[in-house]
């Protein structure tokens, strides 16, 4: 359906819509063939939202626009120097058909601490949300409507100033993109293994562990290789000092559980810095509390994570993010040995877990949090 060609966002900014040749516009048949079974991060759709800034003159330009390549300064500042953030959320389809988008603005505080914290400029919460909804609202055919699939958003700041001084960008863009996934071990898995690296540390005080920037994932990409090589899906981060207490899993938080029904009692790391704040982390434990479930925020050290798994006090363990939705952890290997948590696979306050949280971001029912945020089609804008 055709858009507009401008309009003026919440915040006051005008908005250009570039063209999609309709050459390039893909059937119903074409988009239902790419998501049937897409691999993470290569189902893109059809158009990305890119807004400019400069010191001088503030956001500008805010376009959508075919998704394709951008021009790049070889000397920019982004790709030198790494001064470069991002986030991940998710829009869903409903049972009616309806598109909502789940917690676009607490990714939106993140996105500004996390711009904060590189030297970055902060987006206006509002600016950020008027982004979604162009994207999401311009290619919501693209919003799957199969069970475990959905539309995942992706949104960058970087600095483009052309310069190798070694200071902050004075120019940055924003973009945002979004491809069709699945989750990202694949619907319903039953459990991955993970590794746990005493070798290689991810984050320390004052560093950017609380921060979603570029660097801490290109760091981890070693410590990843190295959990490949022992079978595993995933590496399990220690706290850089004793290299003993845990703290998170590649990019998602972890949850361990004690005790069975209706005593189960969850432990999570604190957010002491060094840790993302997850926002899925959040709405877990914000779920649980609402389930009875007595939720604990407290260092575990490795060596308790084996004993208790051994001796069966601690019954169940799962990562979270917004890839990973609720993922059961179900085997730990490390360089002194490996162990079994549970039975070896999902728990039954792992899945009820996984199945609220699921409910909360699709399910038909009242919002009372206002955790979802409905976008229409761009031709029902009014």
């Amino acid at each position: 359906m055709d858009m507009d060609t401008t309009s003026t966002g919440t915040t006051g900014l005008a908005w250009q819509r570039d063209p999609l040749p309709e050459a390039r516009r893909a059937t119903a048949a074409e988009i239902a063939a790419r998501c049937r079974k897409p691999v993470f991060g290569t189902v893109m759709t059809e158009h990305i939202v890119t807004v400019d800034w400069t010191a001088e003159d503030g956001w500008h330009d805010a376009r959508l626009r075919p998704y394709g390549p951008l021009e790049m300064d070889p000397a920019m500042v982004g790709l030198q120097y790494g001064q470069v953030v991002f986030e991940g959320f998710k829009a869903f389809r409903h049972a009616d058909g309806a598109v909502t988008v789940f917690r676009p603005t607490d990714h939106a505080h993140r996105f500004r601490n996390s711009a904060r914290r590189l030297a970055l400029p902060e987006m206006p919460v509002e600016l950020f949300l008027d982004a979604v909804r162009e994207l999401v609202a311009a290619d919501e055919r693209w919003v799957p409507a199969a069970p475990g699939q959905s539309l995942y958003l992706r949104p960058v700041l970087y600095a483009t100033t052309p310069s190798l001084a070694l200071a902050p960008g004075d120019r940055c863009r924003f973009l945002l993109l979004a491809f069709v996934t699945e989750t990202f071990f694949g619907a319903d898995t039953p459990g991955v293994p993970v590794w746990i690296t005493r070798r290689y540390t991810r984050a320390v005080a004052g560093g950017t562990g609380e921060a979603k920037c570029a660097g801490n994932y290109a760091a981890g990409m070693l410590a990843q290789q190295e959990a490949a090589e022992h079978g595993c899906s995933q590496v399990v981060w220690l706290d850089a000092v004793e290299r003993r207490w845990v703290e998170e899993m590649g990019g998602m938080n972890l949850f361990f559980v004690y005790g069975r029904n209706e005593s189960a009692q969850l432990i999570t790391p604190p957010l002491s810095g060094t840790i993302l704040p997850g926002v899925t982390r959040a709405t877990l434990l914000e779920l649980a509390s609402d389930r009875g479930l007595t939720v604990a925020e407290r260092r575990l050290s490795v060596e308790n994570w084996r004993v208790d798994a051994e001796d069966g006090a601690m019954t169940e363990v799962f990562a979270c993010g917004t890839a990973a939705g609720v993922t059961p952890v179900t085997r730990v290997v490390c360089d002194d040995g490996e162990w079994t948590v549970g039975e070896g696979r999902i728990g039954p306050v792992t899945a009820a877990l996984r199945d609220a949280l699921v409910e909360a971001q699709r399910g038909g029912g009242a919002d009372p949090r206002g955790w979802r945020m409905p976008v229409a089609a761009a031709g029902e804008r009014p």
